[in-house]
């Protein structure tokens, strides 16, 4: 998913514009606890049809549910699913709904609610960025390709409280699939009634998880989640409340925690060395990753895979993470991040063993080399080029120091545009770039999710890369070697290789998180993937 899609940290003036409960607080009156975070960015949207990035995603996450939650280790647990049968083809999954679940409104939730939402993403007229995922479930990609009516997809209600989807082929990875929001059902009623205002504020959609949330209005920079009394578990739902600010600036965010105004900041550079050894100090490795695409369809010299190895070859990472970024963040051996995936024979780390050292390491004097010979070739003599980013204070320096090692190579020349994170999610879209600092955290524990980006024709492939080896190759590892892991791990680690070799985009860093954190604060969750909390078990000791 698109993370924040920048680092987590950027600037409000908003302590003045709203008061937060006491942090960590406990309602004298009624014993009730609330809790108060910061986010990094505005949200962009709340229809999960539509959303693609990490803010968006975690208050899905919260607010609404899927036939499955996630847990630690990428660990599967019924949630509206009570229970499930797969075939011994791997091609028809029966899944029974819980009888009791309901929508914030009172509505039942059921099976219709599953197929209606499927089809609803994978209809081009929804023009859904993540209707791709639903590749492997029967018809989607002749549906996506347009040749086949979205009511034909592999999914179908039996009653109200059988659903049954069927598949073109086996999904290795089908069931970490079905407890991510994408998945997740959507109440028809809702979805009709406000049109194309649906998902644009806190009262234009309807909750069926834990929390429901209140007061984004669409634009503003707080609001806050409140404890769903119709969520079928709420029992076991510790907070009955968590408020939230954009927080844009670590100092900012620094000075809310230190007044007790907020439970969670993240911190970076000097901040984590005067704060390591604090006792509400935490160190979060995400499996997202940050990189540069070059938009290849808008400017033709980017086609030239010498001019875009000469960008990265400038570019000193141990410098960027080490002094730069100081928040734990690593340097990058790929696009796949770290710790994401194991080969399913040897236990070698997915990255290590799909590493081309040569495209994330620094070396100016080829840089300088390449850059020359791709001028040349394009029948240039020099490079000028804006560098698209977050208006964040952190990736405002990212940018900066991206621009100071890039300008190193002669005859070129690096002006940057820092915008809103809902606007740089808009531009990158729309191809509205030169070269945007992108990011990616995995939507699951498995190298494709970070793969499948880059085939000829995705929807989050902004820059336009193409290369038929590489399509090639993420196609067999999702048919015909989907159920031999071997070939299929073989096959993703080709296809890194081909684009790091190429260079189709350029690994930055890979995102960690320092952060103060209430140490009464406990039960939070992450899944394996490191991409989004589950606050379900959320609560405060005493």
């Amino acid at each position: 998913m698109n993370v924040k899609s920048a680092v987590k940290v950027g600037v409000v003036a908003l302590a003045s514009t709203f008061a937060l409960a006491a942090c960590g607080s406990k309602d004298s009156s009624s014993s009730k606890q609330s809790v108060n975070f910061e986010e990094s960015a505005e949200i962009a949207t709340m229809d999960q049809s539509k959303v693609t990035d990490v803010v968006g995603f975690t208050q899905l996450g919260n607010t609404q549910e899927g036939l499955y939650r996630l847990g630690k280790k990428s660990s599967v647990h019924n949630a509206l699913a009570t229970s499930t049968k797969e075939s011994k083809d791997g091609k028809t999954w029966t899944f029974t709904i819980r009888k009791n679940a309901k929508w914030s409104n009172g509505d039942p939730v059921t099976a219709k609610d599953f197929v209606y939402s499927w089809q609803r993403t994978v209809n081009p007229k929804t023009a859904s960025e993540y209707a791709y995922l639903f590749s492997g479930i029967k018809n989607a990609d002749k549906i996506m390709a347009g040749k086949v009516n979205y009511k034909q997809l592999g999914i179908k209600a039996e009653g109200n409280y059988k659903l049954v989807v069927t598949l073109d082929r086996p999904i290795p990875y089908f069931k970490l699939l079905m407890g991510f929001p994408t998945f997740y059902p959507q109440d028809q009623k809702v979805v009709e009634k406000y049109g194309s205002k649906y998902g644009t504020a806190s009262d234009k959609l309807v909750y069926n998880g834990p929390y429901k949330q209140v007061g984004w209005t669409g634009t503003n920079l707080s609001w806050k989640l409140e404890k769903n009394n119709n969520y079928w578990d709420k029992k076991d739902v510790k907070m009955d409340s968590i408020h939230y600010q954009v927080v844009k600036d670590a100092s900012t965010g620094l000075n809310l925690y230190n007044s007790k105004k907020l439970d969670v900041a993240n911190i970076t550079g000097n901040q984590v060395a005067q704060y390591k050894n604090n006792k509400d100090y935490i160190l979060r490795k995400k499996s997202s990753m940050f990189y540069l695409q070059y938009n290849m369809k808008k400017e033709k010299v980017f086609q030239n895979a010498k001019i875009r190895k000469a960008i990265s070859l400038a570019i000193n990472r141990k410098q960027l993470t080490g002094k730069v970024l100081a928040d734990g963040s690593g340097n990058p051996k790929g696009l796949v991040s770290t710790g994401l995936a194991s080969n399913p024979k040897t236990g070698e780390d997915f990255a290590s063993e799909a590493e081309v050292k040569s495209a994330v390491t620094q070396n100016l004097t080829e840089a300088k080399k390449l850059m020359a010979e791709g001028l040349k070739e394009e029948g240039k003599s020099s490079l000028s080029f804006t560098l698209l980013g977050d208006d964040t204070a952190s990736t405002k320096q990212i940018t900066e120091f991206l621009q100071s090692q890039i300008e190193k190579i002669p005859n070129v020349k690096v002006s940057l545009q820092n915008v809103p994170f809902k606007t740089r999610l808009t531009n990158s879209s729309n191809g509205k770039f030169d070269v945007v600092l992108s990011a990616w955290g995995a939507d699951f524990s498995d190298p494709i999710s970070f793969l499948q980006l880059f085939v000829t024709g995705n929807a989050q492939n902004n820059g336009g890369f193409s290369n038929k080896q590489y399509d090639k190759l993420i196609k067999a590892s999702n048919t015909t070697d989907a159920t031999n892991p071997e070939k299929r791990w073989n096959d993703m680690v080709q296809a890194e290789k081909i684009l790091m070799n190429e260079q189709g985009v350029a690994p930055v860093f890979q995102q960690a998180q320092s952060q103060l954190w209430n140490s009464k604060l406990k039960g939070v969750v992450y899944n394996s993937a490191g991409v989004n909390f589950d606050y379900k078990n959320l609560h405060l000791t005493k």
